[in-house]
């Protein structure tokens, strides 16, 4: 394993506790830069041979030198952790991943994206409605259309979710095909699709960069200007 970019990286965070004006960071009120003790290499092997599939390598790195989870990045990074002899990770909609699937490529296209599109330009607008009622009628009538759709299990196989911004929007990271150690923003709850999340520069979020970023910008949270007299 290559660890020399999570060199130090532990420590960077849980210095994080006494900096002035960490409390500001978003996500902190939560997780208050806690880290969950790293897993070891028996734990990893364990984890990867029930999943049966081999983590993104910046991931693996980063849960047996940093932490199997905790603070990070939005409400902080899930943890992976053993309950009752199976492994899972757990937060917010953590369920939503079908970890029995992990090993299949994630589409990053999306599962039948050509309905969903079809679908989306259907929605109904309030202003094509004389009485509310209507519109109330009709939105509904499209919801149990869209939600089985848009949150079918087929559209995230290969991924597992990572963290949460609340509101129930999450991000993903992708475990197999083409995105592989990546990370994709979920806000389908807002009628948006799943779709990958960027850096600064038009860039793929891999899962080293999401974290180190969050870790650079929280390190320059600017301490708190004290009162005037």
């Amino acid at each position: 394993m290559n660890a020399s970019i999570w060199a130090g990286v532990r420590q960077r965070v849980q210095s994080l506790v006494a900096a002035p004006g960490s409390n500001r960071v978003f996500g902190a009120v939560g997780h208050k830069f806690f880290l969950e003790d790293p897993l070891t290499l028996a734990e990893l092997a364990d984890l990867e041979g029930q999943m049966g599939v081999s983590l993104p390598e910046e991931y693996r790195d980063f849960l047996v030198h940093v932490g199997a989870g905790g603070a990070g990045p939005a409400h902080g990074v899930y943890p992976a952790r053993l309950i009752q002899g199976r492994w899972r990770w757990e937060g917010d909609g953590a369920e939503l991943a079908d970890l029995s699937r992990l090993a299949e490529p994630f589409p990053r296209e999306g599962a039948n994206p050509e309905a969903v599109q079809a679908l989306l330009s259907k929605r109904p607008e309030e202003e094509d409605f004389e009485e509310i009622e209507d519109f109330d009628d009709a939105i509904e009538a499209w919801n149990e259309r869209w939600e089985p759709l848009m949150f079918s299990s087929d559209r995230t196989v290969g991924a597992t979710v990572i963290s949460t911004l609340g509101c129930a929007a999450r991000e993903w990271l992708i475990i197999s095909g083409p995105e592989r150690g990546r990370i994709w923003s979920d806000n389908r709850a807002d009628d948006e699709d799943l779709k990958p999340l960027l850096d600064g520069n038009g860039g793929p979020m891999t899962f080293a960069r999401w974290y180190l970023t969050w870790l650079e910008e929280a390190e320059r949270q600017p301490a708190p200007v004290p009162a005037a007299d």
